[in-house]
């Protein structure tokens, strides 16, 4: 079967996603090319450059004028940001007071207090104009161009001045040539014009207000008007006025409208955005795609990209084909090459505005955590593909994850994480951290819950699916020693104090505290049954199946775990303190715990009976987070073998998330046009989700329906390899996505 999804960005096409059926009749998206969009940046050094235009020509040529002359972009590449220099191509027109820059077929014309003039065609175009504070023009038939300062209109040809008018009681701001008809349009600030290249007569076509920017698009049928609040279409035939004026956009105040490649784009003060074919918009705002949020022209550039000026510098958009497969290649490079830091996933910091030379990789509370979901991707691709490098992969960072637990002096318990003697005061949570008895370490202390059932999922996961013999054994050692740990202590875990942690607490005093719809009761229970049927699976120790059935059976944790998601909500008013808090709102944190466990829970379930209510149990979950469309938690739920998972909503996630995963500043409350939602127990904000590259980067426990991030520009980087490999190689090991296909 084929289930058609509206592919983002894709000029004048639709792209579906195309879906082919198990032999358990699962859908399975066929891995065909897809566009992938991103964007180059350049900055200008001065800002008081005060870039006015931008055009390019056939040959990719890209040139902008500014205050103090020509310039163009230099240098710059996917995530290394060139700059913008003055143009020094041609020395004769760096004496000239050009007031603006254009394209004629397909060639630079540029506007002095003279001509209009051009280094094509062997330099003859010069066109006189007679008007000194000439600033707009636009080019017609035959070489003929009409030229304004605002008021006065001269159409011009070779040595003639074919026709002399003037805008009485308004400004011109812009003009535009429609091809075909020989029609030029001219858009005053209250009111649209037009003008016949054959028989020149000016012709108010419409009176409005707060007009700012025009373009004709639909092949030259609609004039689309932006304003002050809003853009409004007419009929370039019969002259008339296409409906009301849209107000349902990310920003209501244009500034910059332009037809590229078949597609509509607009500008504002808070960013670009595109119009999809959906009727939605495709909105590019903060520095993951423009230089500034100001956008003052939006042109056609170079094979198909989209070039945006705004008054910090110039991006240019572009995208290419690729597969799933593709992507998976790319982040692997991302995740290799700056994100391994003594075998952990990590994150990289303090970086200088997005220079990815200039970070350093630290340390963080889920370290374990990050790590074994970027294991557990490692662990599927290789089963998937027996790739050698994967494998590499895999003992690395069952390196890191195994000494865990032998830089602790606490038998069983494993570290958050651990580094290099001295540095103490320079990591996080200075006050967590211990000196290792292996000399020159120190390790953290205080490892919570959500790490350790990362650690039992990547090691399950390892156990299984790893053909080799010394990994297998290391894994299953591993979670005999965390699992032993665990039962000795009463279901704790016991840190170097003594003390169980924070969060650490499986015991039915602890569990069973809680009131029936606060979230940790049902969440503890059903990871540590999760856990001790993983420890059970691989070890055949009875002592963990008889812990299992006795929590499920003697307290109650099969009925805590089965409970549906729609009983959790706030703490009663007659409950303690530390359940109110844990319930003061929904927790993604949990809903990562609930997942990354359902991986033991269901696929080593003590009997098939527990198995079945198990998929119910997951099922029942995975209803209430289908709003957030999030990519790991659908391929998740397809272990269970459901038919319905949203497999098309993974597919969307894994594609539009974008290949720049710099922490950049991003706004998206201010939109119209998207509908928010009243304060609630999910704090889901807006009624539809934000597509990942619209929002902030944020890994899975984070809050798919968060909107804006205001702080640290471009000074931090994430890892793919817990956000986007995993859920991608799972899909592909549970083989609801194909290999790549051409």
């Amino acid at each position: 079967m084929c289930i058609g999804i509206i592919r983002k960005r894709v000029v004048g096409v639709v792209l579906g996603v195309s879906l082919g059926v198990l032999a358990n009749a699962q859908s399975v998206y066929q891995d065909k090319p897809f566009l992938q969009d991103y964007s180059i940046k350049y900055y200008v050094d001065k800002p008081e450059a005060s870039l006015a235009g931008l055009a390019c020509d056939r040959n990719g040529v890209i040139q902008l004028l500014a205050s103090n002359g020509l310039m163009h972009p230099s240098g710059g590449q996917f995530l290394v940001p060139g700059k913008i220099l003055p143009d020094q191509t041609y020395r004769p027109m760096s004496d000239m007071k050009l007031a603006a820059i254009g394209e004629y077929n397909h060639q630079l014309v540029y506007l002095d207090n003279r001509a209009v003039l051009s280094n094509a065609w062997a330099g003859k175009l010069f066109t006189e104009h007679q008007l000194p504070q000439a600033r707009l023009f636009a080019g017609g038939a035959d070489f003929a161009f009409l030229v304004s300062d605002g008021k006065a209109l001269h159409l011009v040809k070779g040595k003639d001045i074919r026709w002399k008018g003037t805008i009485a009681d308004d400004e011109a701001i812009q003009i535009r040539y429609q091809p075909g008809v020989d029609l030029f349009w001219i858009l005053g600030k209250k009111a649209l014009y037009s003008l016949s290249g054959k028989s020149p007569k000016l012709t108010k076509v419409l009176d409005g207000a707060n007009f700012t920017a025009f373009d004709l698009a639909s092949k030259g049928t609609k004039v689309v008007i932006g304003t002050t609040d809003g853009y409004l279409e007419v009929d370039a035939v019969g002259k008339k006025p296409l409906g009301t004026v849209h107000r349902k956009l990310p920003v209501t105040n244009i500034t910059a409208v332009a037809e590229v490649n078949g597609k509509l784009w607009f500008g504002s003060a808070q960013g670009a955005f595109a119009l999809r074919l959906d009727g939605k918009f495709d909105y590019y705002n903060g520095e993951r795609w423009l230089p500034g949020n100001q956008v003052t022209q939006i042109a056609a550039g170079p094979a198909n990209s989209v070039l945006i000026l705004t008054t910090a510098g110039l991006a240019k958009i572009e995208s290419k084909w690729m597969t799933l497969a593709e992507k998976a290649q790319f982040y692997d490079r991302q995740v290799r090459t700056r994100h391994i830091r003594n075998g952990f996933n990590a994150s990289l910091v303090h970086m200088e505005k997005g220079n990815l030379e200039s970070g350093y990789m630290e340390d963080s509370d889920n370290d374990g955590l990050w790590t074994s979901m970027y294991l557990g991707g490692e662990v599927f691709r290789y089963a998937v593909t027996q790739d050698k490098e994967a494998l590499q992969n895999c003992r690395e960072s069952l390196d890191a994850m195994e000494r865990l637990y032998t830089v602790t002096p606490v038998p069983g318990f494993p570290a958050r994480s651990f580094e290099r003697a001295g540095y103490i005061d320079k990591l996080h949570d200075k006050e967590r951290w211990q000196h290792s008895p292996q000399p020159g370490w120190d390790w953290k202390s205080t490892t919570s819950s959500d790490e350790v059932i990362g650690h039992i999922f990547a090691f399950g996961a390892m156990a299984e699916l790893v053909n080799d013999k010394e990994l297998k054994s290391r894994a299953i050692t591993l979670i005999d020693t965390l699992m032993s740990h665990i039962i000795t202590h009463d279901m704790y875990l016991i840190d170097f104090d003594g003390k169980p942690t924070m969060w650490g607490r499986w015991n039915p005093e602890y569990v069973n505290a809680f009131p029936i719809n606060v979230g940790d009761r049902k969440l503890n229970s059903s990871n540590i049954v999760a856990m001790l049927q993983t420890a059970y699976h691989f070890t055949h120790k009875e002592k963990y199946k008889k812990k299992a059935f006795e929590l499920m059976q003697k307290h109650g944790y099969f009925e805590n775990l089965m409970r549906p998601m729609r009983i959790i909500g706030k703490a009663p008013d007659n409950a303690d303190e530390h359940s109110k808090h844990m319930s003061d709102g929904w927790n993604h944190s949990d809903d990562e715990m609930y997942f990354v466990g359902y991986w033991g829970l269901y696929r080593y379930a003590l009997n098939d009976t527990l198995r079945a209510n198990f998929k119910k149990a997951i099922i029942d979950h995975w209803e209430v987070e289908r709003p957030e469309k999030e990519g790991a938690w659908n391929i998740f739920t397809a272990l269970t073998g459901t038919k319905s998972f949203d497999l098309p909503e993974a597919v969307w996630y894994l594609r539009e998330f974008p290949l720049d995963m710099i922490d950049w500043e991003i706004q998206n409350s201010h939109r119209k046009d998207i509908e928010l939602l009243p304060d609630n127990f999910r704090r889901q904000t807006t009624k539809e989700v934000l597509p990942p590259d619209e929002r902030p980067i944020q890994r899975h426990n984070g809050n798919m329906f968060s909107m804006d991030r205001l702080r640290g520009n471009g000074t931090s980087e994430h890892s793919a390899g817990d956000i986007w490999l995993l859920p991608y190689w799972m899909g592909r090991y549970l083989g609801v996505i194909s290999a790549p296909m051409r």
